[in-house]
């Protein structure tokens, strides 16, 4: 008999508003929630999964179902890395693995990774593309402490403008920029200087993963972060030298015990460090806000967006995230 049960359970979450990027809108996020239990301790983890990678919550449940259906026992995060690929599916076992470890252990899981208690986090706060008036407008939904990023990519000439109209209606805030692979080259230089002149501090993503080989002519003096060309620790040895910053989300390292990994190397590389995630829960910022304690850019504003969070969840204020409870994970 398997010394382990799981459950994995694909669900929706609905937006409190559309959301929308460069590629789509939507205004529900699916995502799987995959529960272990063991000895009467409960471990859980979250995932949304990569989804311009195709991944879908019934997808990645069924990877974990083939994987863990013949297991007699629980694999150690370490055997993950080497058996399932980056993703999704390995991040929702990895962060349920690391929360059955702490549960089991009747210790906080900062304590299981022998790193020190978690402080509060101010995350930034996402503003969806639209239009220019519409995104000024959104500005006011923002809490009072947080860094706003921009969705840009509009593929209609206006993301300056968007940015100028987002930066008349908060001239104190700090602004970040997420392109989603929206622009060419051409774009990019035209935009840096404009976007440096209002105080804009990072680009992320601007150019497709196909083409960041032409970066190399990025003539702008705005910093350049990567996120769609970062996965996991495969990905240092592509990518282009025109980063300074690599976006660490744990849907795309496969959990965070390679997204530990990942800082360990850009630390090393001397490259700053952006956290996000691909929207979700509390469940699934809680284990990203323990990378994040190592981050200079912080995104984990997905609970901020739905219409309803996990209970207990993660609590904001001002953008402030305060350590999470042990019932919500670790």
């Amino acid at each position: 008999m398997p010394s382990f049960k799981f459950t994995l359970s694909c669900e929706s979450w609905r937006l409190a508003r559309p959301f929308s990027i460069s590629r789509e809108t939507i205004d529900v996020v699916p995502l799987l929630t995959c529960a272990l239990r063991r000895d009467g301790a409960v471990g859980r983890g979250e995932a949304v999964g990569v989804d311009y990678r195709g991944e879908t919550p019934e997808i990645l449940a069924a990877q974990l179902r083939d994987y863990l259906s013949d297991r007699k026992t629980l694999p150690s995060r370490q055997e993950l890395l080497e058996v399932l690929p980056a993703g999704g599916a390995r991040n929702a076992l990895d962060c349920a693995l690391w929360d059955l470890e702490a549960k089991s252990a009747k210790q906080r899981v900062w304590q299981v990774a022998g790193l020190p208690a978690p402080w509060p986090l101010v995350t930034a706060y996402t503003i969806s593309l639209a239009e220019p008036e519409a995104m000024a407008a959104a500005t006011a939904l923002a809490p009072n402490r947080s860094m706003l990023k921009l969705k840009l990519g509009g593929n209609d000439g206006r993301d300056v403008e968007r940015v100028a109209a987002v930066r008349r209606s908060a001239p104190e805030r700090t602004l970040v920029v997420d392109v989603n692979e929206g622009w060419s080259l051409a774009e990019l230089n035209s935009a840096a200087p404009q976007l440096a002149g209002l105080g804009v501090a990072l680009i992320e993503q601007p150019l497709p993963v196909s083409r960041e080989a032409e970066l190399k002519d990025y003539s702008g003096a705005v910093a350049l972060c990567v996120d769609e060309g970062f996965d996991d620790l495969q990905s240092f040895n592509e990518l282009s030298p025109s980063y300074s910053c690599i976006n660490v989300k744990l849907d795309k390292s496969g959990g965070l015990t390679a997204a530990l990994a990942c800082a360990d190397e850009a630390d090393r590389r001397g490259l700053s460090l952006f956290v996000g995630c691909m929207l979700g829960t509390s469940l699934g910022m809680a284990p990203a806000y323990i990378l994040a304690q190592r981050a200079r850019y912080v995104d984990l504003d997905g609970p901020l967006l739905l219409e309803r969070d996990r209970d207990p969840g993660i609590t904001f204020t001002d953008g402030a995230m305060a350590p999470f409870s042990h019932e919500l994970w670790g």
